[in-house]
Formats: structure tokens, C-alpha cells, sequence
């Protein structure tokens, strides 16, 4: 049990019950009074999230016409319209680590491990894996190390149907990792919300006591209850009902974690492990809605999401087509697939505007934690049907806590600045100031 007085909380304060750990969200409490918020331990720190989706975008839906302020949103792009004033659209960019060493074949489609560090991944299906260490890591490692998680990877697609050569010689884990710890050790994507859940909030619990909790449908808040009363009668009213909205978006997970457990043990599938939601839909917007949860309590402040793996042939039926992913990036130049393509990739975006609209909804400090973020979201490939990897799609969401203006569209010439320039600019927003990252030549003109 956690004994407070009306007397300034600590950030780090937690509740703790029964196999419970339960870290809370920025309050009043925590703010010394009358002393400046930049002032205080307590000041809002800068989140980032890593976002990768292979099979980059339909041509002519995602490049805004006008360049600068006032541009209008394309139809890929357009679900982030609410959100201008923390959108960057990037055009032009080159993601020339997804291409093959010189003289070196295939590549392409086993190398979303090169997005977050700008480098080629080593050819070989054996254990000597090489390639760099990722942005999110090394920010992790800046400012992760005081909060429970330093980072949190969470992806969609099971690697387990896997072998362990994906293809032209190149192992799976350049595939099923975009999150590496140093050139030679990914981490593992977590794909099942549970997990991610359990991680975030249990406390010493065993494997059969989190089984039988969920059995009974008790919620892991049920420990903590008369604490929870007891903490309440030492903050204030604001603080109350800041208190309950968290308890409540906490719950509300717990109660989509049952739906889906209960789902997936009466049609036992081995493409959707156990308590994994088989509609994308419920899946992305689970692992989008624990990400902001591990941000609001400072549990985490660095996060990575694949979406997808390469190849798949996943369809998104609320996507309003039945196109498969990999298959409709390969559209032949045909116009009607290039529009249909079009509305999955809108799809995609639409949930990465899920993301920011429940960051937006979440007060952080003197703002909320969209502004308090950078979301990168992008790709590895331009026109997919054709295999090319520059004009890459790239997005970024935020305000990095006032360092990252919106409402913009940089436009780049094709091949002029490459994908490493970007994650040497986006470390630079957390104050890290390497030379370089992977194949950089310089920061990205005009970002920051």
C-alpha cells in the first residue's frame, strides 16, 4: 500500500495490490505548487513512436499538390485532416537502406529492420544477423531509463508461421522486428494485447494466478480498490476525476482483453494465437490504446508498431475492399487497382488517427500527450509495383513537446535525402547528438 499526505507526490508514485502495479498518470499532486511546471521533475517528457508498414503507397493518393502550409490532404492521408496542426507530410524521401548492397541480390521484401537505423541488413539466413541499432533504442536508452519499461515493441502479424529463412537469403528476424537493441539483437514484437497488458500493470503475479484472474473475469484494479479510496481522500477533485478516467480506460482494455480471449479459445486458430483479436481492426486499436495508456502513466515513453509483415496477405475488410496487401501493392499500373489500393492505405492511415485522437484526448501537463509526442510513420518503398524505394512515404505526428511544427508538406528532390538524414533529425528532437545514424549525410533541411 502507497501512504500519501496532501504534501507534492513523486512522478513515480505507484499503487500496489496483489500481483499489481499500478503507475498513474500525471497529476495535480505532482506539480510543487506555485513553482513553474519546466521547474519541476514532474515537466512532460517528449514520447516517441516508431510506426513501420511494408508495401508503401498507392501513386497519386498520398503526395499533397501544394508544398508548405495550406497544402490539401490527399485521400491517403486525409483521415489526418483534424490533426494538421500536428501533422508533417514528407515527399521525396529516399529509403535507400532497403535497397541491396552493390552486388549483392534480392533484398526488398526482408528489410524492415532497416527503418528505424537506416542501415543494410547483413544477407544471411545463419545466426550472424547484423544491422544497426535502431532510433527508438537509442532514445530508449536517453531517456528510458528512470520509467518501468525503457521501451515497448508491439506488432500484429504472428512470425511463429515462420522458418527461419525468409527468403533470398535473408533471415526472418530482419522481417519480424523493426525494434533493434544493438546490430545484432532484435527484440521481439509482442503481438498479443495480454501480454502487453500483463507487462504494464502486473507485479510479481504468476502465470496460474493471471489465468485464474481471468477466468472469473476479476479485474487486476480489484487489489487495489481500498487503497485506491484511501489515495483519493489526499488529492484533489481534479485529480479525482483524472484518477477515474484512467481507471475506467483501463478497465474498458480489460473488458475488449476478455471478449477477444473468450473469441479466440472457441475457434482455436493457429494464425491467431490465444487472446489475440483476429479482426485488425479491434487488434491495431487495442495495441494503439495500451501504447497510450504505458505513455500516460510514464510506464514507457518509446514505442514501435508493425503493423504488418512483409508479403502478407492480410485484407481489411473495413477498408471498404477486399484486396489483399501484398497483392494490391502490385497493381500493374492499373488505375481502378491503384484507387482500390488507395482506400487500404487510407484504411491504414485512418488508424494511425485513432492513435493521435486518443493521445490528443489525454492531458499532459500544460498540453496533452500528442503534443508532448513524435509519431514516425512510414514505409520502405514508393511504387511497390515496381519495387522502387525512393519518393517514400513518410509522415510524421506531433509537437515533440513545441519542437516540431505542423501543417506542413516538405516536399524533397527524389533521391536528394535519405531516410537516415530523418532519424538523425528525430534524435536531435531528444537532444542526442550523433554524427550520424545508418547512411545519413546531414540533418533533413527544414524539419525542425
Amino acid at each position: 500500500m502507497t501512504v500519501t499526505t496532501k504534501k507534492h507526490l513523486s512522478r513515480r508514485t505507484m499503487l500496489r495490490g496483489a500481483g499489481v502495479a499500478l503507475a498513474l498518470p500525471l497529476l495535480d499532486a505532482m506539480l510543487p505548487a506555485q513553482t513553474p511546471l519546466a521547474k519541476t521533475a514532474a515537466v512532460p517528457k517528449t514520447r516517441f513512436t516508431g510506426i513501420f508498414v511494408p508495401h508503401g503507397m498507392a501513386p497519386g493518393y498520398w503526395v499533397p499538390k501544394t508544398t508548405g502550409a495550406g497544402f490539401e490532404f490527399p485521400l491517403i492521408v486525409s483521415p489526418l485532416e483534424p490533426f494538421r496542426d500536428r501533422t508533417v507530410i514528407l515527399s521525396g524521401m529516399y529509403s535507400k537502406s532497403a535497397e541491396p548492397p552493390p552486388g549483392v541480390s534480392g533484398a526488398d521484401h526482408w528489410v524492415a529492420a532497416a527503418y528505424l537505423c537506416a542501415d543494410k541488413p547483413k544477407k544471411t539466413a545463419g545466426a550472424d544477423i547484423y544491422d544497426g541499432t535502431t532510433i527508438d533504442q537509442i532514445i530508449a536508452q536517453r531517456i528510458g531509463q528512470d520509467t518501468l519499461l525503457p521501451s515497448l515493441q508491439c506488432g500484429i502479424d504472428d512470425p511463429g508461421a515462420n522458418s527461419s529463412n525468409c527468403g533470398e537469403g535473408y533471415s526472418c528476424a530482419y522481417t519480424n522486428s523493426i525494434s533493434w537493441a544493438t546490430p545484432t539483437k532484435p527484440l521481439p514484437m509482442e503481438i498479443n494485447p495480454q501480454v502487453i497488458f500483463e507487462r504494464l500493470f502486473g507485479d510479481g503475479s504468476t502465470v496460474e494466478e493471471r489465468a485464474a484472474r481471468r477466468e472469473q473475469d476479476r479485474s487486476i484494479l480489484d487489489s487495489i480498490t481500498k487503497t485506491m479510496g484511501r489515495f483519493k481522500l489526499d488529492v484533489g477533485a481534479s485529480d479525482r476525476v483524472r484518477l477515474d478516467e484512467y481507471l475506467q480506460d483501463i478497465r474498458e482494455i480489460e473488458r475488449r482483453l476478455q471478449i477477444a480471449a473468450k473469441a479466440s479459445n472457441a475457434v482455436p486458430s493457429p494464425e491467431v494465437p490465444s487472446g489475440v483479436p483476429e479482426s485488425f481492426d479491434d487488434h491495431i486499436k487495442l495495441q494503439f490504446d495500451l501504447q497510450a495508456l504505458a505513455f500516460q502513466g510514464d510506464i514507457t515513453r518509446v514505442s514501435t508498431l508493425l503493423y504488418a509483415r512483409d508479403l502478407t496477405g492480410r485484407t481489411y475488410p473495413e477498408s471498404g475492399t477486399t484486396m489483399s496487401f501484398h497483392g494490391g501493392s502490385h497493381h500493374a499500373e492499373d488505375p481502378k487497382r491503384i484507387a482500390d489500393y488507395a482506400r487500404l492505405n487510407q484504411y491504414h492511415v485512418k488508424m494511425l488517427a485513432y492513435y493521435a485522437a486518443k493521445l490528443k484526448s489525454i492531458p499532459d501537463g500544460d498540453g496533452n500527450l500528442l503534443d508532448h509526442s513524435v509519431i514516425l510513420y512510414g514505409t520502405n518503398m514508393g511504387n511497390s509495383n515496381q519495387h522502387l524505394h525512393y519518393d517514400v512515404p513518410h509522415i510524421l505526428l506531433g509537437g515533440a513537446s513545441g519542437q516540431l511544427k505542423g501543417g506542413r508538406h516538405l516536399a524533397f528532390p527524389s533521391r536528394t535525402q535519405t531516410t537516415g538524414n530523418l532519424l538523425l533529425s528525430l534524435l536531435r528532437i531528444f537532444g542526442i547528438e550523433q554524427d550520424s545514424i545508418g547512411d545519413s549525410t546531414g540533418v533533413l533541411p527544414g524539419l525542425v
